[in-house]
């Protein structure tokens, strides 16, 4: 099914039911509960979920397969969303046009980018990433300012031409009507679950993302950059030209990148160049190793994590804590609000931190290895007839039974 095996298209069902329910899954506490602050099922938090759930994807295409580090992808994010933005200003607020210039144009930049930096590799390809990203930061800040609106950012205004606005047009950003910041609210006892068009329009483009990934690692181009990261110098002694496959790779994960830019703009129309600093690359590098690097589901387990953390422990600050610790005797309370006040709030870099070099030191294939850890872990306990010892009494039922026959 799908042109994938059964046990793939059965992983790529359960990716499909978790994306699609995910406005019930990230909404687990009723409203009015003190823990209804971790409830994640809100527009904004669940659309970037999806769409740096897509960034990373693409930046794993690049980083776990062929195992060349880029710290310029932010550059490509930022193209696409300067695209998109563009699209609005001189056509209309339908996001289609403005996607498809975003990953055409974003494929082109990583095609010049790439064919500078793939002729080194290790930390200089890296480094030359980095260079050409500050470069298209600082050109979009400065430099080329009537396309990018320096630093400002790009809008629509009401003056643009949109030539294919009418006035009966849809002002907000929409897909052929459907407008993205549209949402329908279910009551259910004291849960509220929000389903938004913004949000399902970028988890359809994130499965297929999905799936795009999930058969690019299957294939033999996905073998052949698997054998680049093993071993690149013994392909070339072999007379193979790794340089058309690690370009290749190159330009799909910077329209992967286009692509979530893009997105960025469709549900928030403005483009800035914050988005090309090189702390969103770093970001992204974040999310896939955290995640698991070269697995296919690590990156969007990094990302969903990091932009949890992101957007819920941010805003937990000082009133948060005392209400729930109120129960406590006042001093007892105020002791606990000042010991976990420096790990929430403006603080929740540190949490991040901390969790991040416990992931690195003791699981480094990242989450993805901490839940194949658990897994056999439960295996283990369901079959202790697997024991060897052989004195162990169902051990030896099962030789006698054996024995019988």
């Amino acid at each position: 099914m799908f042109g994938l095996d059964k046990k793939d298209t059965k992983f790529l069902l359960i990716v499909i039911f978790l994306t699609l329910a995910t406005p019930i899954l990230l909404q687990p506490f009723p409203q009015g509960s003190g823990l209804a602050q971790f409830n994640a099922g809100y527009p904004d938090l669940m659309q970037r979920f999806a769409i740096f759930g897509i960034f990373a994807i693409g930046f794993n295409i690049l980083f776990g397969l062929t195992g060349y580090l880029s710290f310029g992808h932010a550059a490509f994010l930022g193209v696409g969303s300067y695209s998109t933005v563009w699209m609005f200003k001189l056509l209309s607020m339908n996001v289609l046009p403005g996607l498809i210039l975003g990953i055409i144009m974003s494929g082109l930049f990583a095609l010049l980018i790439g064919f500078i930096s793939l002729r080194r590799s290790g930390i200089y390809f890296s480094i030359l990433t980095l260079a050409f990203a500050q470069m298209s930061f600082n050109l979009a800040y400065s430099v080329l300012t009537p396309i990018t609106n320096g630093e400002t950012g790009l809008q629509v205004y009401a003056s643009d031409p949109q030539y294919l606005m009418n006035e009966n047009s849809l002002t907000t950003t929409h897909l052929f009507g459907l407008v993205m910041n549209k949402s329908a609210k279910l009551l259910v006892g004291d849960w509220e679950f929000t389903f938004n068009i913004g949000y399902y329009f970028c988890a359809v483009i994130a499965i297929l993302a999905f799936y795009l990934s999930l058969r690019i690692f299957r294939s033999p181009f996905g073998m052949m950059l698997r054998a680049v990261k093993t071993n690149q110098n013994r392909l070339m002694y072999t007379g193979i030209n790794t340089r058309p496959y690690t370009l290749a790779a190159f330009v799909i994960s910077g329209m992967y990148a286009g692509l979530a830019g893009g997105l960025l703009a469709s549900m928030d129309p403005l483009a800035g160049a914050e988005r090309m600093q090189w702390t969103a690359s770093g970001e992204i590098v974040l999310m896939t190793i955290l995640g698991g690097a070269g697995t296919l589901m690590g990156p969007i387990l990094g990302a969903g994590f990091i932009k949890y953390f992101e957007n819920i422990f941010s805003k937990i600050n000082d009133n948060v804590l005392h209400g729930w610790f109120s129960w406590m005797p006042d001093g007892l309370e105020d002791i606990i609000v000042w010991l976990i006040h420096p790990f929430v709030g403006k603080g929740w870099h540190l949490t991040l931190g901390m969790l991040f070099m416990l992931v690195v030191v003791f699981l480094p294939g990242g989450l993805v290895e901490g839940g194949s850890r658990i897994k056999n872990w439960i295996k283990r306990d369901k079959k202790p007839e697997t024991n060897d010892d052989e004195h162990h009494p169902k051990h030896v039922a099962h030789v006698a039974e054996k024995e019988e026959f």
